[in-house]
């Protein structure tokens, strides 16, 4: 099993290569859309190196649950509901939705996730 220096090193290199953005950017703390200014179509294209680099599967859905921000059952005036939030949680544990728990607007929800995210979710999918 890869050390956890050794997948960050490797999102690192997955962000840099997918959004042209300079190794030095891409610290743990920085958020995928509001720091590295991911769109959608490049989290394709990050899913797929961190796939190719980590020789894991990462299904549709599972490391940006996009279902859950577009479903009238957990989003109601453009905020995510309680039950949102439990979905959220459950599906993505790998990350720190805390700062989204305060102000749970949709689309607060793209400054969420970190880099540290990601090599969260990346360890979880490589010890599993």
């Amino acid at each position: 099993m890869p050390s956890r220096d050794e997948i960050f090193e490797k999102v690192r290199a997955a962000l840099v290569d997918a959004l042209g953005v300079d190794d030095e950017d891409v610290t743990p703390e920085a958020t995928m859309v509001g720091d590295l200014g991911a769109e959608s179509i490049d989290f394709l294209d990050i899913v797929f190196r961190l796939e190719k680099a980590f020789s894991i599967k990462i299904p549709r859905g599972e490391l940006f649950p996009e279902d859950v921000l577009s479903s009238s059952e957990f989003v109601a005036d453009g905020k995510v509901n309680e039950a949102g939030i439990a979905e959220l949680k459950s599906r993505m544990p790998f990350a720190d939705l805390s700062k989204f728990e305060a102000n749970p607007s949709v689309q607060n929800f793209a400054n969420t996730l970190t880099v540290e995210d990601m090599v969260r979710y990346v360890e979880s999918k490589v010890a599993g």
